[in-house]
């Protein structure tokens, strides 16, 4: 019996250099768009998730902005549930004032996104 090694032909040589291209190129351009919000949308007191980012207003006119993404398995935080922000898979609870960990398996608070505020418009990113 001889060791040989798996021939690869031409056409599988295109598919996976065309498949690697493809997942390069997605990875870098698929960021999301900024968020956006009117202020007067966003609670006082409480906070929106839209997409990547939550929005919150902890008091009135104060408004900042976290990633939804949660710390503990990557997953995106969906609730809101008065001054804070809650992941449904594992239930770690987060505080909307400075996106620390009040309970749940998670042990590090939220990442902070980028908010500008223009007029009553409100942007964020990550």
């Amino acid at each position: 019996m001889t060791n040989q090694a798996p021939s690869c032909s031409r056409r599988m040589f295109l598919l996976g250099t065309a498949t690697t291209f493809a997942g390069a190129f997605l990875a870098a351009c698929g960021s999301e768009p900024p968020a956006e919000v009117s202020a007067s949308d966003v609670p006082v007191g409480s906070a929106k998730v839209i997409g990547s980012v939550i929005i919150a207003q902890p008091t009135e006119g104060n408004f900042v902005a976290y990633s939804s993404v949660c710390p503990h398995a990557g997953s995106r935080i969906t609730g809101v549930e008065g001054d804070t922000v809650i992941c449904k898979n594992h239930n770690s609870v987060f505080s909307i004032v400075d996106g620390s960990v009040i309970s749940g398996p998670a042990a590090t608070g939220l990442s902070s996104a980028n908010l500008t505020q223009n007029g009553d418009e409100l942007t964020a990113s990550l």
